[in-house]
């Protein structure tokens, strides 16, 4: 066997494997000793036909079809042994010849990180505030949470919930066709089409109304994006909303353990900052991340981001399928193919692969690392949040789980690290003396 390294780009090793006949003789033969033992050939007991007539029974080519199952696997592992490749995912292979047989492979290799100066990044968490016009626009949206709906004889206006009879028709199929819809017109229309609200406004309990109406050209179901629909519909009741006026009747109403409005208000302050605090931390978290990744340099094996996108993608279809949709049925409702819904993940699939090599280069270079005990106490952690305790730890306590969990309790302790320094940076400058 003659292997030869063509060139390297992109971490992945291009190689010529030029194979030996002695080679494919013995792979022939072997896949020959294996299927004469499967293969019915007429005036043979099974396994007993000899090569030359079982080869003109099942033909040659599918021989050395079969044949090329043990060559390439076996020539393979030598090549990257005779010149010490490490590969980090199973390689491209193609049949350049036949004979004399010469392969092609290209090996996707380790990737390379190289990260940059992680100890003088410089960047500031974002300044939580929450204010009075914020807190009475929580207080708002509880009111209307609170409402009342009372039923009125008038016009139907922006605001009001109706009940609502629906006929309608797009592309000569059935669109909407309900009895005793419930719908409330809102300022911000968009449902079931941008402008439906405002048809009916005007219109009073008993009366009926059928328009056209244009699907917009960018309609999330692509199929009906520009077409004309047809609809009717009948307003069978029209209530009003009655909001609750603020006091400590309300503030009971929203929580038992809120007397007063004041201390409504209070928990309402609370609960903005600690949610407000938490997202700014992420979003610290975050841009420490990105310029990490920025100032380093990254060499890896298109594959890695091919494996990313398939988990991105499987991730999506769970999803998909969880809202009671079958994939199909998600599929030609927006309109994209496969390939489609890939090349819209790349992006994506490339951010998660630097930065999961950036993280994991500078745990190996801060050393950081996870005790058996640390995982144990993350199982136990999201064990008792389940209903079926014992299948949740039985589950998380698999090899594959339990290194899932170590790999996320490492990058969390060097995005700590990450954050920390970042934060230190900006205390140092605060401490600088001014002159």
């Amino acid at each position: 066997m003659k292997v030869t390294t063509e060139k390297t780009e992109d971490r992945q090793a291009f190689l010529k494997i030029e194979v030996e006949p002695t080679e494919v003789e013995a792979g022939t033969e072997k896949a020959y000793q294996r299927l004469v033992k499967r293969v019915e050939v007429p005036g043979f007991r099974r396994g007993k036909a000899p090569r030359a007539i079982f080869e003109r029974h099942y033909g040659k080519g599918r021989l050395f079809d079969e044949a090329l199952d043990d060559i390439i696997p076996d020539v393979y592992k030598k090549a990257i042994d005779e010149l010490k490749i490490d590969p980090v995912a199973q390689p491209h292979m193609d049949v350049e010849t036949e004979n004399p047989l010469v392969l092609k492979a290209t090996v996707p290799l380790k990737p390379v990180t190289t990260v940059g100066d992680y100890h003088s990044i410089d960047i500031k968490p974002r300044e939580v505030e929450i204010t009075e016009a914020m807190v009475d626009e929580v207080i708002e949206r509880l009111r209307h949470q609170h409402a009342a709906w009372e039923p009125v004889d008038r016009p139907v206006a922006i605001g009001d919930m109706v009940t609502i009879d629906v006929e309608s028709t797009a592309k000569g199929e059935s669109f909407i066709n309900r009895k005793g819809l419930e719908y409330q017109l809102l300022d911000e229309d968009t449902g079931p089409i941008p402008g439906f609200a405002g048809q009916l406004v005007g219109l009073k309990k008993g009366e009926e109304k059928e328009w056209t109406h244009k699907f917009p050209d960018d309609y999330f179901r692509k199929e009906l994006a520009g077409v004309e629909g047809t609809f009717k519909v009948k307003i069978v009741e029209v209530k009003q909303e009655i909001l609750p006026e603020v006091n400590d009747q309300f503030a009971a109403q929203v929580n038992a353990e809120f007397t007063t409005v004041a201390i409504l208000r209070q928990k309402a302050l609370e609960e903005m900052k600690e949610r407000a605090e938490h997202e700014a931390e992420h979003e610290f978290e975050d841009k420490v991340i990105e310029a990490a990744t920025a100032i380093s340099q990254l060499e890896y094996p298109p594959v890695i981001v091919e494996a990313e996108i398939d988990h991105l993608l499987e991730r999506n279809f769970k999803y998909i399928q969880q809202t009671g949709q079958s994939i199909e049925h998600y599929m030609q409702t927006v309109g994209k193919t496969i390939d489609q819904m890939r090349e819209e993940l790349k992006p994506a699939a490339q951010k998660r692969v630097a930065e999961s090599l950036v993280l994991g280069k500078i745990a190996e270079l801060e050393k950081v690392s996870v005790t058996k005990e640390e995982i144990d106490a993350e199982i136990e952690k999201a064990v008792n949040n389940s209903d079926n305790k014992d299948a949740m730890r039985q589950a998380l306590n698999s090899e594959n789980n339990r290194e899932a969990i170590e790999n996320t309790l490492v990058s969390n302790k060097v995005i700590k690290i990450l954050t920390d320094l970042a934060k230190a940076q900006k205390d140092k400058k605060e401490e600088k003396p001014t002159t």
